[in-house]
This record gives C-alpha cells, sequence and structure tokens, in this order.
C-alpha cells in the first residue's frame, strides 16, 4: 500500500490540508448551518418506505418527532413548508434561529 505522504516531506503541509475544512452543511428544517453533530434524519419515516435522508440538528429533529406522527411525516414528505405551517414547528424555529449549530435542549415529549 503506498502511502499518501513521504516520510521525508515536511509536516507544514499536512496542516495545510487539515485546515480546508468543508463548508457547514445547512439543517433541512431550520437553515441555521449544522455543528459538530449532525443528524441524518428521513423526511419520510423508513416505516412508511422513506429512504432519502437530510442533514439536521438533533433539537431540529427531536422537534419533528415532537410534533407529528410518521403518517403526518409521510403526507408531507421532503416539503418543509408544511411542516413550516404548524405553529409549534414555526415557533421553535423562529426561537431557535440565533442559537449557536451545537446548541441543545431537552425537548417536551408527544402530546397524545
Amino acid at each position: 500500500m503506498a502511502r499518501k505522504h513521504s516520510k521525508h516531506d515536511s509536516f507544514e503541509d499536512l496542516h495545510d490540508e487539515e485546515e480546508a475544512a468543508p463548508p457547514p452543511v445547512p439543517c433541512w428544517l431550520c437553515g441555521r448551518p449544522t455543528g459538530t453533530t449532525i443528524v441524518w434524519h428521513h423526511p419520510v419515516p423508513k416505516s412508511r418506505g422513506g429512504r432519502d435522508v437530510v442533514p439536521m440538528h438533533s433539537i431540529c429533529q427531536q422537534t419533528l418527532i415532537a410534533n407529528f406522527t410518521n403518517s403526518e411525516l409521510q403526507r408531507h414528505g421532503t416539503n418543509v413548508e408544511g411542516l413550516l405551517d404548524n405553529p409549534a414547528v414555526r415557533k421553535f424555529v423562529d426561537w431557535v434561529a440565533n442559537k449557536d449549530p451545537d446548541f441543545t435542549a431537552p425537548i417536551t415529549k408527544k402530546k397524545r
């Protein structure tokens, strides 16, 4: 197996490559850049035949799970605007808009 770098190369080249990090991916629900933890969420639940995944903050995913059933998520599909029409989700997105990308907080349980 070939080495990526020769053992005679300087370490300065290695340091330059590590600094070029890709830009953060935006959250599917709130649009804020994701932090160190990215949750890959199925907009249509796997139990309902969903295969696509989207990047989200864990707090945003918890909010969706607390406010929608799997059937409701299946009906909305990948339509974010339909989810944001829910007053509780809209209130959450407006509240979290100015928070740090790695912000997390406990979410209330499902109301059933």
